[in-house]
This record gives structure tokens, sequence and C-alpha cells, in this order.
């Protein structure tokens, strides 16, 4: 018994949902495509549940987060998919995929066939358990990953107002479920083994603004210590997590956000991997030319490092590359390799920043840093390569991407420092003859500059996102 199909999405989250829009809108006929998701409900933008669906007041909830409200684009819900035809196949997990037959078998038994599969299963989050650390299936332990992990990580916090919360883990989801958790009225302590928190992306100097802001709103942090072990209580609750150090911390509840592992092992011995994904080409397509790879699982060349392949675990990445991924299957004459900028962003209390590019080089820090008005550039080979930028508006983020996309040229690192931001403003209006940019004097003329489109509309998205619907 199985069902046949012209186009498959394996996965459920962010990358699905943008795919199958992408799909709609480039006349895919009604019963061709189906989505296949171990979650229970239509895909949805998942940034939302480290942010709104986390408020004790007029929290997130579905359906007003499904896909492709994100990037301010239509609301796609149950029935919107059942009016374009699209077949969603929810609750079902796949237990074995077969590359050269074109086949799923899921855990029923079923086997569903297509003829162009997109694999869009994203990644798990890590457990304890992967490092040697036991009790973490205790039901106040909570990760965040899915709308299963967000409803549970909501239920204990409610149990919890005035009690102990210990974050583990100093990256995104350690930062913004503890401004969460401090948010629901939760006294925090954040441990993690780096010098400081963000420190795949933060500078020690940015990093201790966003660690001293944290802190004026209680949060504790312990830095360069790990977890070892839970004390449980005799309803197996966590009560208190001990330290390498020996330091024990009383616990009503823990939050662990130690990072993410891609979703591979269906493929894995079928197409090429690496960088911890699937390996795609500048069309998303794999090793397979019937299989593409989109979202955290794909690792794919990116064109501002010389294509160097890299694996970008973000919400932006996802989306981009669905939609791509999905021109390059239905217009494969008239779709190139992938042009993306990589950009991050994170909003946590009153603060709101974005970085594009890459955090190699020479960085130079400039604004104010006590008013929270502040940046960073990274600078490589006399270019810019990354900008960072904390509570800026929307020129200034755009400004940002298209002095990244372009490489603005640094003739003076003590200029840059001085000009901060004017640098970018001044920066994204002139472009050199060979494409490239190049700055050797203020000027305040504005004019767009050709060929910046995709940094506009990511600035632009991200600066709407941050400020319009902060109740995501």
């Amino acid at each position: 018994m199985g069902r046949a199909f012209v186009y498959v999405i394996l996965g459920g989250g962010v990358a699905a949902g943008y795919a199958a829009l992408e799909f709609a809108r480039r006349g895919v006929a009604h019963g061709e495509l189906c989505i296949i998701s171990e979650e229970t409900v239509a895909p949805y933008e998942r940034p939302a549940l480290s942010k709104g669906y986390l408020l004790p007041e007029a929290p997130a909830r579905l359906p007003s987060f499904h896909t492709c409200v994100g990037a301010n684009d239509e609301r796609l819900t149950p029935k919107w998919y059942k009016e374009h035809g699209i077949e969603l196949v929810l609750g079902t997990r796949v237990k074995s995929a077969d590359v050269r037959r074109k086949t799923l078998i899921t855990a029923t038994g079923e086997t569903i066939s297509y003829e162009i599969l997109i694999i869009a299963t994203g990644a798990r989050a890590l457990k304890l358990e992967e490092f040697g650390v036991r009790g973490s299936d205790a039901e106040n332990v909570c990760y965040l990953r899915n709308l299963a992990d967000a409803n549970r990580l909501v239920a204990v916090m409610q149990t919890c107002t005035g009690g102990n919360a210990v974050v583990i883990g100093g990256g995104y989801i350690g930062m913004e479920c503890a401004a969460a958790l401090a948010t629901n009225r939760i006294k925090v302590t954040m441990i993690f083994p780096e010098a400081h928190c963000m420190a795949r992306l933060f500078t020690p100097k940015i990093a201790e603004f966003y660690e001293n802001y944290y802190k004026s709103k209680g949060v504790k942090f312990i830095k360069g210590n790990v977890l070892t072990s839970f004390e449980n209580d005799s309803e197996g609750k966590v009560k208190a997590v001990i330290l390498k150090d020996g330091t024990r911390l009383l616990a009503d509840m823990v939050v662990v956000g130690i990072g993410i592992r891609p979703n591979t092992g269906l493929f894995e011995g079928q197409l090429h991997l690496e960088k911890g994904g699937i390996k795609v080409n500048g069309r998303m397509q794999t090793s397979n030319t019937s299989v593409y790879a989109v979202g955290d699982v794909a690792a794919f060349p990116v064109r501002l490092f010389g294509n160097e392949i890299r694996r970008l675990e973000h919400v932006d990445s996802a989306r981009k590359t669905a939609r791509h991924a999905v021109a390059a299957i239905m217009a494969p004459k008239t779709t190139g390799d992938l042009d993306y900028l990589p950009f991050f962003y994170s909003r946590v209390f009153t603060l709101s920043w974005q970085f594009y590019g890459d955090n190699v080089g020479s960085v130079i820090h400039f604004g104010d840093f006590n008013s929270g008005r502040f940046g960073a550039y990274w600078t490589n080979k006399g270019v810019i390569v990354g900008a960072f930028l904390e509570g800026g508006s929307r020129e200034d983020y755009e400004a940002l991407a298209k002095a990244v996309r372009f490489k603005a040229a640094v003739k003076d690192t003590h200029e840059l420092e001085s000009a901060g931001l004017e640098f970018a403003l001044r920066a994204s209006q002139q472009a050199a003859p060979d494409g490239g940019l190049l700055v050797e004097r203020l000027s305040y003329t504005r004019y767009a500059t050709a060929g910046v489109a995709v940094a506009l509309s990511i600035a632009a998205f991200a600066y709407w996102y941050g400020r319009r619907r902060r109740v995501w």
C-alpha cells in the first residue's frame, strides 16, 4: 500500500512552509506535492517558540504564526494547503529512505514515492546524555526545538514563578530562554563552558554589554563551567544541579540549549555529506540529481566566501534556501546559483541586534556601548566581511547589508572606527567600477545601489520582524 507524488518535502519546519508557498506560486498542480512531518501541525515560524510563545502576557499561539508570516507574506493554514491541493502528511515518521528507488517508508509501513525530493529535516536538539549527563528526561528539564517542547516549557514555567531556573548553554536558545524566564519572574542562572555568551559570534566586548544587561534583569552567569549531574527529589524531579567544580545550585527547573545536530541519518551512505550536513550545489541539489536539501540540514556554497561550503543554522537561511530549491526545480533554465548573504538576528528584552557576513579577520568596534547603540566590523584582506549592529534603524541595517555584500574597501582602520555606522551608510552608496565598494570621504547623497535587492529585503524583513511584530 502506498502513495505517489511528483514532489515530496520531507520535514515540516520553516523551510517546508516557504517551499510550499514557492511551489504554489510557480503553478504546482493539485495532488502533485505533499509534505511529510513528524509534527502534528502545519509548518510554523520556529523563532516564535523562543520569543512570543514564552511571554507571560498575550503570548503568541497558532494559527497566528504559521509560515510565511515571518517574511510578511501569506499565512499558510491547513485550509490554505487544502485549497492548493497540497497534502499534509502530519504526525508521520519516516523510518527509511531509498534515493535510488525514490521511495520513503513510514513508521507504519506505508511507501511514499516521489520524482523529486526536498530534504527539509532540520536538526534535533543535542541531549545532555550525549555528554555523559543522565537525567534530562525529568519532567522539569526542558529543551526547545518544536511546538511540543515549547508547550512543555510553558507548563513548567507556570509552576515556577519566583523559583529558580538553571539554563545550560550560552548560545541562541540559552540567551533567548533566559530572557523569557526572567520576564516570567523566575530567577535565572546561566551556565556555559565558554569565556562569554554567544561565543561563536560575539566578541568579548559585545558579550560584556549583553551580560551586563542580563545582570540588570537579575540573571546570573557562571562561565567556564559545565554541568556534571543532577540531584533529584523523591518524585524524580530535579532539585539541584552539580557543576564540574562542585558548585551546587538549587533548581526548580532546567532549560538545556547546548546546540543541535542535523537530521541526516536517513541519507547517510546514500548522499554526500559535509560540515555535518547534506552537501548541495548552488541550486540546493545533492549528489543525487532527484534530491535537494534545504535549511539547517543543507551544507551549501556561499558565494560571498569564495563558494566555501557552509551549513548555516538560522531561519533566514531556511527560508531562502527553500525558495531557491523550488525555483531550481520548477524553472531550471532561469535559476542560477544561490547568492546568499549570511544573516543572523536576535531580540531579547528591549534589545535587538543583526549581523551580516562572517566574523573572521580583525574586528573594529564602534559606537556607544553605554547607550546601547553600538556595532562592529570584521575586516579581512582590506575589505569588510562582517558587520554587527545593536539598536539600529531600517536604514542602518540596509547599509550594513550592502557594505558586507559588496565588500566595502577599508583604507584606514582608525577612520573606520571613528566613522562607525556612517562608514556603512556612505559605503552602501558608492559602487566601485569592479563591483566592489571604495570609500574615501564622507558623502551624504542617498541613492540605491544596483544589485542589492537581496540585501535590502533581508534587512527590511528583519527590521519589520523585530520592531513591528514584537510578539513573535
